[in-house]
């Protein structure tokens, strides 16, 4: 029997919900991850812990109960988790930490965190005791300079790195209790393109779970395509498909720090608006993986993981 990979997932799942901050909708790329791991058949999933981050607590935790109801047979266990970024000055657990902590002493895991790293965080702070427990932590954040933006179409909008943004604290925690960690960021994941063909041919294939996903999509795509894009990129699934298949991610060691310079993601700033950045490069700082490329045909490759 193959040997299956056992994962815990940390998630901000959002599909289809509107923004709770802004006009518009907001992403289903942690949607298009979570579906890819339960597909999988070389992949255990161990639980399900909601966080904050592309929309509210309750949003992302009535998701995640949801996806596990209704594409894994309810067999994944799901918790509450943060429902804002680490008081370090007020540490406190929830249900989600401490299920994870419960997991983790039981076996090893490998943690996809695609929300804010907050749970995560406070597991460290709370138990760190358990860091040897974990194999991995894959996330989706960083880049190699400051001025290596997140560009989202052509109209010189720049989008946040929101999930480390939103708690870098959380990140600060893992870096100095050295837990390894793989960072899947807005280099690697600008290079794959979800299209309105590709939505079709989820929405045809006869599986609830990819129909649900390509009908949820629709309002995220038509939100990129009118900002000059071709389609939208699905950030997340570059942490599952690196989970699933490493061997499909192009990968290298670099060392990460944590740095202040002007935020780029406001127009006009003229040096007055500031904050923090996830650099990842051969300079000082925390070894780390870090995914930069995919293989040639890596968007069949994806097609497939949902289709077959």
């Amino acid at each position: 029997m193959m040997k299956k990979r056992k994962i815990w997932i940390d998630t901000d799942l959002s599909v289809g919900m509107t923004r709770h901050k802004r006009e518009g909708y907001c992403d289903v790329d942690d949607g298009f991850a979570v579906l890819q791991l339960m597909k999988a058949e070389n992949i255990e999933i161990c639980g399900i812990s909601a966080v904050f981050g592309n929309t509210v607590i309750e949003n992302a935790y009535s998701l995640s109960h949801y996806m596990s109801r209704e594409f894994a047979k309810n067999k994944i266990p799901v918790f509450k988790g943060a429902g804002e970024a680490i008081d370090l000055n007020n540490v406190q657990t929830n249900n989600a930490v401490e299920a994870l902590a419960k997991t983790l002493k039981s076996h090893p895991m490998t943690i996809m965190a695609i929300g804010p790293a907050t749970n995560i965080g406070l597991l460290l702070l709370k138990y760190p005791e358990l860091k040897d427990q974990i194999n991995e932590v894959v996330l989706v954040a960083g880049r190699r300079k400051p001025t290596d933006y997140f560009k989202i179409g052509n109209m010189g909008n720049h989008a946040q790195d929101l999930n480390f943004d939103l708690d870098t604290d959380a990140f600060r925690v893992m870096f100095e209790l050295g837990v390894s960690v793989t960072l899947c960021p807005f280099e690697i994941s600008n290079k794959v393109w979800v299209k309105q063909a590709d939505l079709d041919q989820l929405a045809s294939s006869g599986d609830q779970g990819n129909i649900w996903l390509a009908e949820a999509s629709q309002a995220w795509l038509q939100q990129w395509l009118a900002q000059g894009a071709k389609g939208f990129n699905p950030f997340d699934v570059l942490a599952s498909h690196y989970i699933i298949s490493p061997e499909d991610i192009v990968s290298e060691s670099l060392n990460a720090r944590l740095e202040i310079h002007p935020d780029d993601t406001i127009k006009d700033n003229d040096q007055k608006i500031f904050k923090q950045y996830l650099l990842c490069d051969k300079g000082q700082g925390f070894t780390v993986k870090y995914c930069y490329d995919v293989v040639a045909d890596y968007h069949d490759r994806l097609l497939r993981s949902f289709l077959d």
